[in-house]
């Protein structure tokens, strides 16, 4: 089992609960698909991309149950990240949790086991 993880708000966390799917922030619906991390990837994007930010979610997702919508592409130094070409359908969410912040007042993925 392979797991990816999708950084996102709260409120499109919330938004997604509503409509039992993930349509994408909006740099994925900028770029035409959703932005996903492994676990080695997520801390550098939660760094680069979510610095400062209180109001996050980690939403973790199993690649075999994504099926032919996820590419693998390059991307930050050549590394292959996961993309998916679909609506993330709520169902295929095994756990979504809030990213707390830490002392320093940057999100942190330490205690989600990441």
């Amino acid at each position: 089992m392979s797991l990816i993880y999708k950084i996102l708000s709260r409120d499109e966390w919330a938004t997604a609960e509503a409509k039992g799917r993930f349509e994408g922030s909006p740099v994925d619906l900028a770029d035409g698909y959703i932005h996903f991390s492994t676990a080695a990837q997520a801390a550098e994007t939660l760094a680069k991309h979510f610095a400062g930010r209180d109001d996050l979610m980690l939403a973790t997702v199993e690649t075999d149950t994504l099926g032919s919508a996820l590419k693998w592409e390059p991307s930050r130094g050549g590394a292959l990240f996961p993309h998916l070409y679909e609506a993330l359908a709520l169902d295929k969410v095994i756990e979504a949790s809030p990213i707390p912040v830490g002392a320093d007042g940057a999100p942190t993925l330490g205690s989600l086991g990441l």
